[in-house]
């Protein structure tokens, strides 16, 4: 247990803390944009739906690494087996996707501009660090599994349709 709850702690710091910290050190909350009644609700309504959007993501890959992958998402404690089931059959990075989802719904939501520039420091790190260190890795550890699973599911924009493995 106390694995996962160590794992828990890089997407809490880039998802919470960090926001946190520099909407309370700069002073930069502007829920509604200052933008008139009811036009203001819009970018409420949007940073929540990106929040929970991305929450949901985190929440049921997170399980997923757990359950299926009998590891975590922490790069001290990965997955000994390849997840391609629920939504990994539509697209490869979904955690990443629902933790940039919550940056941008805060920085949306918040209406904060530092938090907008962390929000796109953490997409530009995972854009770099994606390809050249996580899918090598994967590759070393997985083979001619995780090959097939990149050949088929794109990284970033789902599929239309579930990708089934051969195997399956």
């Amino acid at each position: 247990m106390a694995r996962q709850i160590q794992a828990f702690m890089l997407p809490i710091t880039v998802t919470g803390f960090i926001p946190l910290l520099l909407i309370s050190t700069t002073n930069t909350l502007n829920t509604g944009w200052g933008l008139p009644p009811p036009i203001h609700l819009l970018p409420i309504l949007l940073g929540l739906a990106l929040i929970a959007g991305g929450l949901w993501l985190m929440i049921m890959t997170i399980r997923m690494f757990i359950t299926i992958g009998k590891g975590t998402l922490a790069p001290w404690d990965p997955t000994r087996r390849l997840v391609v089931v629920g939504i990994y059959r539509y697209v490869r990075n979904p955690m990443i996707s629902g933790v940039c989802a919550v940056v941008l719904g805060e920085a949306i939501l918040f209406g904060s501009v530092p938090v907008l520039i962390w929000a796109l420091i953490v997409i530009a790190v995972n854009l770099v660090y994606i390809p050249l260190s996580e899918e090598p890795g994967l590759r070393q550890r997985f083979g001619a599994d995780y090959d097939e699973y990149m050949h088929n599911v794109p990284r970033w924009i789902p599929r239309l349709s579930p990708w089934i493995p051969p195997n399956s």
